[in-house]
């Protein structure tokens, strides 16, 4: 049986909503916990939610940088040895027609939306492998990966995009992880 109070989880965009609630559940099981957001004063108050014996460390990360998820990476994997549970979280919302959304606008959601998600998996998913042990993976969506909304162009294409990535992922780790037949 999972026993949670020696897992280590990292969770990215934590330091408000989504990720603030799941830091604050993982640490209601004493889950050790790694928590990573471009707001470190968010950070910082997530921290001061949690109840005090729970061990945890902070990074400023952002997701788009895969040189910096690569350091969110090292850096708890040194601290912990081991990561059992990675929720790829950290997201950002933008509204409006298609046809009026900037290139930039495009390029930031994008690179935190889908690209963040990338590089959690591509920074975390091969040591996980290599450890041996049971881990699980969570890219967080929303109902925008699967209802397409109109105003909500760039958003929701981001999210079912994530959608699609995790989709691929779980069939690409139940391949590799299939026994050898024959």
């Amino acid at each position: 049986m999972l026993e949670l109070n020696d897992r280590v989880t990292v969770i990215t965009g934590a330091s408000s909503g989504f990720g603030r609630e799941l830091a604050k559940a993982c640490a209601a099981h004493g889950m050790r916990l790694v928590l990573a957001d471009i707001k470190e004063a968010g950070l910082f108050e997530t921290v001061a939610l949690l109840p005090p014996d729970v061990e945890c460390m902070t990074a400023v990360c952002d997701v788009s940088d895969a040189a910096a998820v690569d350091r969110l990476a090292d850096e708890a994997y040194e601290r912990f040895g081991n990561v059992d549970v990675l929720f790829n979280n950290a997201g950002i919302f933008t509204a409006g027609s298609v046809w009026k959304s900037t290139p930039a606008e495009w390029h930031r959601v994008m690179g935190v939306n889908v690209m963040g998600v990338v590089n959690g998996v591509t920074s975390f998913v091969p040591r996980m492998l290599a450890s041996g042990r049971a881990a699980h993976i969570v890219n967080t969506a929303s109902l925008a990966g699967l209802v397409s909304t109109p105003g909500f162009s760039v958003y929701t294409a981001s999210k079912h995009a994530v959608v699609a990535l995790t989709e691929c992922l779980y069939r690409e780790l139940a391949e590799f992880l299939q026994p050898a037949h024959g």
